[in-house]
């Protein structure tokens, strides 16, 4: 597609259509070019909401999308700037997620692995010929052009992709997603392509057996085993696995990035370029049933923000969003899987790069999303009068300033108890309780305050229905990986305990 002129408007060639997606500071809209009649998926970003350092990051993204065209790559075929929004106009995927699809097939060996994993290398030897490192190469961003039977591989999201110059390693800073993180990444250490080949190795494995190299519901276990190259080919779904393929897994997963394989010698490997004379063609149905299950724990873990996303307007680095007909656009967002944090310190006297104080952060939405989350998730233990619950949600020296404390500032778990044992739940057949206008501020990684209304509706026991509302702020403070509430304000101008017993503690 030829480049626009410079005072072309958006609206002078494209026709907006339904909306397909929503982030924080950007909606995804169908759109129709007016010449051609074909359809595109449009981001469009209000600028004015954004940061200098998010402009940046906007302009860095535009800038690798155009030059990266491969057709195992989500094309980005117009970049229009106007005065408030910039609007980039990309190829409209229909497919969904590659994962998604293949629990879907009636048939899947080792060779359909073999062809999948051959278009996502043909993908990234593209970027990595064109000086562009990836960075967060997972399943959420491999989809497949349309629904078609054989449709094309193609990886999307470029939001955290860098450039780089020939074979550089350097430290860019901590991101990508904790499971597909490389050993270098990890130890903090100059890293460049090979961090790509590393996250395609586990894509691999997951293709094979349906489940990852590596895992722990702890992260700091999860990272040790990755820096350690930590994983195995456990018995008995890895007998019927070819040693080629296994082969191919070792020299991606190779901790040493200067040793790992590269895309353009993975692409020669036999098990991809002979794979009718090499790769197994046995039905792997023991994969798909595990990949079902691994592809349903991903989209738990991404619940809550999408969730959010679709009723609160919040962002994600990785939004699959459905159209009306089931189909499915890509728009690079923030997610709270994808970890990011470039704000790297230097050590100017020494001229090298400080990182016992890097953080790992995950973006400021997600990390809001959390604390809505968790808040929420102390209201239902409220509700539900579930006492243990609540004292895991909670700090044990936990302060109030609440109405039934007359005034006064109480500490510790005991003033809470003697509600849960005597009045929560006690005099009210159901309770339901709705958070309104949350407002989170973030004090530092660890730490924030969300204010709130709390709105709480419930039946007692002789079948009438009340409701009230009250204000609420919320101070959290993540220990240990985990938000706890350390210290709440209930407003006054809910009714007495008495009267809405598990409504308000």
């Amino acid at each position: 597609m030829a480049a626009p002129a410079a005072c072309t408007r958006f609206s002078d060639n494209y026709d907006l259509k339904e909306e397909l997606g929503k982030g924080a500071f950007s909606v995804v809209r169908r759109c129709v070019q007016k010449s051609t009649g074909l359809e595109f998926a449009a981001k469009i970003i209000n600028t004015k909401k954004l940061s200098a350092r998010d402009f940046q990051k906007l302009e860095r993204e535009a800038r690798i999308c155009r030059k990266l065209q491969h057709p195992n790559i989500v094309r980005l075929h117009d970049s229009i700037q106007e005065e408030n929004f910039h609007y980039l106009v990309f190829d409209l995927v229909t497919g969904g997620e590659l994962f998604e699809d293949i629990v879907a097939r009636e048939f899947y060996s080792e060779a359909d692995a073999s062809h999948c994993i051959q278009q996502i290398l043909e993908s990234v030897n593209h970027c990595h010929t064109n000086g562009v490192v990836h960075r967060d190469l997972k399943p959420e961003n491999l989809l497949l052009a349309s629904k078609a039977k054989g449709a094309a591989v193609k990886l999307a999201d470029f939001g955290l992709a860098i450039e780089v110059q020939g074979e550089q390693h350097a430290w860019f800073g901590f991101a990508g997603t904790p499971g597909y993180l490389s050993p270098e990444v990890l130890k903090k250490e100059p890293y460049g392509k090979p961090v790509d080949i590393w996250a395609c190795g586990v894509i691999l494995y997951i293709l094979l057996v349906g489940y990852p190299p590596f895992w722990d519901e702890d992260r700091h276990r999860l990272y040790a085993q990755i820096k350690a190259g930590a994983y195995d080919y456990p018995s008995p779904e890895w007998d019927t696995v070819t040693p080629e393929a296994k082969n191919l897994i070792n020299q991606m997963l190779t901790v040493n990035p200067s040793k790992r394989i590269t895309a353009s010698e993975a692409l020669k490997h036999p098990w991809i370029c002979q794979r009718e004379r090499v790769a197994s063609i046995v039905h792997r149905q023991e994969t798909v049933d595990c990949l079902k299950k691994f592809n349903a724990r991903r989209k738990l873990k991404g619940a809550i923000l999408t969730t959010m996303l679709a009723t609160r307007n919040f962002s994600s680095r990785s939004i699959i969003t459905k159209k009306g007909d089931g189909s499915q656009v890509k728009e690079s967002t923030d997610s709270s899987t994808t970890l990011e944090d470039d704000d790297i310190k230097e050590d100017k006297s020494k001229g090298v790069v400080d990182r016992s104080s890097t953080v790992i952060a995950k973006d400021p939405e997600a990390r809001k999303q959390e604390v809505i989350k968790m808040t929420e998730q102390l209201l239902e233990a409220i509700n539900v009068g579930d006492y243990e619950a609540y004292t895991k949600i909670c700090d044990p020296h936990l302060t109030a300033f609440e109405p039934e404390a007359l005034g006064n500032l109480v500490e510790g778990m005991d003033f809470h108890k003697f509600y849960f044992d005597n009045v929560v739940g006690k005099n009210c057949k159901a309770v339901n309780t709705t958070i309104l206008n949350p407002t989170v501020h973030l004090l530092g990684d660890d730490a924030a305050c969300i204010a709130h209304v709390r709105l709480t509706q419930y039946m007692d026991k002789q079948g009438a229905a009340h409701s009230s509302q009250c204000e609420e702020t919320r101070i959290w403070h993540k220990r240990d990986n985990k938000w706890q509430n350390v210290h709440f304000h209930r407003s006054s101008n809910s009714p007495p305990f008495t009267f809405a017993p598990s409504a308000h503690k």
